[in-house]
């Protein structure tokens, strides 16, 4: 028999006041779980016409602040975030049965905070992030593939290759963090955590 916690769910959801510690669990243990990007993540924005769009991007930090992401900034992300700065994460896991919710506002990292991960990038990326017009219309791939070269002829020096204006990071800092446990007939468990000026308020909701 599953071990439960006090609010009679699996032990899993812990017993903690933070949700952040319940999720640097769960990432830890889906880091050596998941065969391929554990910090894959679904990212929802919605644009000044209230029409929703989703797509995945890589989780690349977080702490009590939020969870951070990159991304070029004229991208369509990028677009609908600097217009309306709310967005939604949804990370599954489907070798653990699990799923993280998250909702909540959105601002910008650092500049220091920016450079330091653009510099961690290997070569190919960080030339990539110079050469993608990213989600505008592309002609022919080789127009893309001759950019790539243009600006390996620029940036010759591999490790002297400056991160480009229009590419920086976000962190979206959560009112609501949901963590949900596959179950046997669609009786899923589910702990939700909504945030208020000082603490974190959690409850059990139906599946």
């Amino acid at each position: 028999m599953n071990k439960k916690n006090n609010l009679g769910l699996d032990v899993c959801f812990m017993n903690e006041d933070d949700p952040f510690t319940v999720f640097k669990e769960w990432m830890s243990e889906a880091e050596k779980n998941e065969i391929n990007d554990p910090n894959a993540v679904a990212l929802a924005t919605v644009n000044e016409s209230n029409q929703p769009d989703v797509r995945m991007v890589l989780l690349k930090g977080f702490d009590k602040k939020g969870f951070v992401f990159f991304t070029n900034l004229n991208s369509k992300k990028g677009t609908d975030l600097k217009k309306i700065p709310k967005a939604s994460m949804c990370f599954h896991w489907k070798s653990l049965l699990r799923q993280v919710r998250i909702s909540g506002d959105i601002s910008s990292i650092s500049n220091n905070e920016a450079d330091e991960y653009f510099n961690s990038r290997s070569y190919l990326s960080r030339i990539g992030a110079w050469s993608s017009n990213q989600s505008k219309p592309m002609e022919t791939r080789d127009a893309f593939l001759n950019k790539i070269e243009e600006y390996k002829n620029k940036f010759k020096d591999e490790n002297n290759v400056p991160r480009p204006k229009h590419w920086s990071g976000f962190l979206l800092a959560p009112n609501k963090i949901e963590f949900w446990k596959d179950v046997e007939g669609r009786l899923h468990q589910r702990l939700e955590y909504t945030k208020n000026p000082s603490s974190w308020i959690k409850k059990i909701l139906y599946p």
